[in-house]
This record gives C-alpha cells, structure tokens and sequence, in this order.
C-alpha cells in the first residue's frame, strides 16, 4: 500500500471508474509523446514488469489483434497505462466465450507489481467512450449470440460478491441463498452508469441505540441523503473529510477519529434499512490500522469498500436496461468461499426476486423479494483475498489458455492483461507505429463530484 488518500483503488491506487479497452476513434485522438521515463517519474517505486505474466500473442491460434485501436489511459494519482486492443477467448473458471481486452505494453505504477492484470465487472460508460468501447466482460461472456465459442449465455448479467478475512467469491447469475443469514434486500442504483446507493444516516458507537450520528445534515427536512459507490476496488470506509459546502453541519470523518475504540460500530442505514458494520470488518488487525478514511475534496459522498463485504453478500443485477439494481443481505459466517481456480461450484437457485422497487424522497426503498420466477445457474468462482484488503481471480486468455492472475475490481469495467512490446510480431508492430492514440484521463470520483439530492 501506498500511504495515499485512498488504500486502494481499483487495485491500482486510482481514483478512477474508467474502462481500459478503447477504440482508435476521430474524435479525441492524439500522438502518443509521454514517454516511458516520464511515466516513470510519477512514482518513487517502479513498476517492475518482470514480476507480471505476459499474454503471449503467437501462442494463442484464437486471438486477433485490433492494433489501430491504441489507449493512453491515464488516473488521477498519475497512474498511466498504455496499449492496444485484441480479442481472444477467455475463461473465468469453466465460463467461457469470445471477449475484447486490452493488452498492456506500458505502465507506471507500482501497484501492478506482482499481477498480471486488472478484470472489472462494472458498467458501461456513456459518453465517448461508452459509444466506442466494446462490452465489458460480463457482457461479452453472457452473449447469447455467441453460440460457437461462448458457454455462458444462460447466465443472467448478474453477481454477487462478498469476502473473510483470507478468501473471497464472485457468484455469477445470481447469490446462493447458503452464503447468507437472512432476507437479500433490494434497492435500485441512483445512477445507471454506477452502483450508488443513497445513504441517509451513518451511525458509529458501542450500540446502534448508543451511537452518534456522523451525517449532521444542515436543516434537515427527512429527505436528506448522500450517495454511495459500492466498490470491492477500494479497501475501506471513505466518510466525507468536510462538511461538503455546507451540506452538513459536521465534518464527519473529524468526527469519527475523535470517537474511535475498538468496541465500536458502524450503523449505515440506506433504502430504509441500517447495515451494522462491527469493528472486526472496519480495523485491520493484521496491520493494526483503522481502514476508514477521509474523501478527497470535492467528493459529495461515500464509498463503501471491502470492509462492508466482510459482513455482507451484495448482488450487483444488470439486467435491466434503466439501471442496476442492488441486493444486500447479512453474510453466514458458517458458508466457506469456494476453493480452487480450475472449475466453480454449480448449484440450482429454484427461484429469483421480482423487483418491487420505488423511490421515497431521494432515497431508494429496501423491499424483500417475492419469489415467483426461476434463474437457470448461479457459478461460483474463487478470488483471493490478499491481506484482507485486495482480489484477485485467476482466468485464461487464448488457445490455449494462458493463465494470468488479475485484480478483481466491481467499480470500473477494465479488463487487460499486460504484454510485452518486444516480443509482438512485426505486423502488428508496424500497425501500432502507423496509428494514432485516443488518451483519456479518467477521474474515478466523477460520479460523487457533483451535487446530489435535496439542498444540492
């Protein structure tokens, strides 16, 4: 980790929610004239690409090069990540189908050292690059239409996602009723580009009938709220570090550093409902640190990261077309995350939730599920939890499949895979000297850097 704002970010330090494969478009394209030592420069400790694994592209009688479809991609912590695009099969577990992906032949941070990638499994952007770029994974994997090479068009765009202390899952298509102790709950995403949820109360204190309030609002009328990223990609509780231009009467994060001890609990409360968060989720034991920290200014919300995963399975459902929709329930502490990275778990889930869904003030409403329909397969594929606070999944790339460990993130929609320059063959060499190159600066933070909800 990196003694930054933010322990982590989309695993690579970043204040970003942006997509890593870009298309070779007109508008917004430059030269390329960053050049590798001022990459570099940004960050005292190299990036060290001898502790990755490289996607090898003759090694692979599947894959296709799009060598005119070059990326810049640049975060807001300096973090810089250069490339092209291709398109291969890949395998998450026994998941498998025709997929576009970056490949990496340049990057600054020291945040990649030791993996070989990063796999998001968040929306689509809009604007220019939600126009040009190619599905995320998850939508590429659940093509219908892919009937030669893909397996997983059964499979709703829907996952769920919780972690312990030394493991992690991802389930695809739905949840497990068996990972969780109680009632999923239900609640639309306030945004159809991100998960974001309103929150309109966040407690902290021995009890929830003990605690004080940290979200003072300024002349509350009860509809007051502040929004919500649900994020795997950053590893703490991230509480307004001002009272954001007046908004509230507080500051917080202020306010919980002066009252933190170790007996002490979160209380959020969001679509109605309040989601302790005991003390074991929100300090890291290992490290002996508080993993809850201040925004950035300028950010008109929170984000709720890891620490909220460890006492909760959350169901990320994309299948409709207005907007996400977001389950939470309790976690079982007695269900075990499956083991392995060849193959996943399959279990028939007899019946899915209808939405019964409807906003009240500003906030979304939390309702239990009437079970009426039926979802085909819910898979379960293993991710590692490095130090409590990090994922990574295991998945292959190619014919045959080159394996690569990358940073699970469910904020963003990056997916690539690093390789090596010097080693592509001649063709596409000469193609990615001949081509321009669309660079975008990302600002992960866009989505909570603007005014939201009543007094906005």
């Amino acid at each position: 980790k990196r003694g930054k704002l933010l322990l982590r970010m989309r695993g690579i330090g970043a204040l970003a929610l942006g997509v890593l494969v870009l298309a070779g478009v007109a508008e917004g394209v430059i030269k390329d004239v960053l050049s590798p030592a001022r990459l570099q420069s940004l960050f005292h400790t190299p990036y060290r690409p001898e502790d990755s694994q490289h996607f090898e592209i003759m090694h692979s009688s599947s894959f296709t090069p799009k060598a005119n479809m070059r990326f810049d991609l640049s975060y807001a912590d300096g973090s810089e990540l250069k490339g092209f695009n291709g398109e291969d099969i890949v395998h998450v577990g026994d998941v498998h189908g025709r997929a576009p992906f970056g490949l990496i032949y340049q990057c600054n941070s020291p945040d990649f050292n030791g993996v070989d990638g990063i796999l998001g499994f968040g929306l689509p952007k809009p604007g220019v690059e939600g126009r040009e770029l190619p599905r995320p994974l998850l939508w590429a994997l659940t093509d219908r239409s892919d009937v030669k090479t893909g397996n997983a068009g059964g499979i709703k765009r829907r996952f769920s996602f919780f972690s312990t202390d030394d493991a992690a899952e991802v389930q695809l298509g739905g949840y497990d009723p068996q990972t969780t102790s109680g009632e999923m709950l239900y609640t639309p995403s306030l945004s159809s580009t991100d998960f974001i949820v309103g929150v309109t109360s966040v407690r902290f204190g021995t009890s929830e009938a003990d605690s004080t309030e940290l979200l003072q609002f300024n002349n509350p009328t009860g509809g007051e709220y502040l929004p919500a990223i649900l994020d795997s990609g950053t590893s703490c509780l991230v509480l307004p570090g001002t009272n954001l231009g007046g908004r509230l009467t507080n500051k917080p994060f202020d306010d919980f550093t002066r009252q933190w001890a170790t007996d002490k609990s979160f209380y959020i409360t969001m679509g109605g409902r309040t989601f302790p968060l005991p003390y074991s989720s929100w300090y890291l034991s290992r490290t002996r640190q508080t993993c809850v920290q201040p925004s950035p200014v300028g950010m008109q919300g929170l984000l709720i990261g890891d620490v909220f995963f460890r006492s909760y399975i959350v169901e990320f459902d994309m299948t409709s077309r207005l907007r996400p929709v977001l389950g939470i329930a309790p976690l079982s502490a007695s269900f075990a995350p499956a083991t392995g990275s060849s193959s996943m778990g399959h279990f028939d889930l007899q019946q899915e939730p209808v939405q019964k869904l409807k906003l009240l003030r500003g906030e979304e409403t939390m309702y239990a599920p009437d079970h009426t329909r039926r979802l085909q397969e819910v898979d379960e594929v293993p991710i590692f939890n490095k130090k409590g606070t990090q994922y990574f999944m295991q998945l292959g790339i190619g014919s045959p499949a080159q394996k690569f460990t990358v940073i699970f993130d469910t904020g963003s929609a990056v997916f690539g895979v690093f390789t090596k320059r010097a080693d592509l063959p001649a063709s596409i060499a000469d193609a990615l000297d001949g081509s321009s190159v669309l660079r975008v600066e990302v600002d992960g933070m866009a989505a909570l850097m603007q005014q939201w909800g009543p007094g906005g």
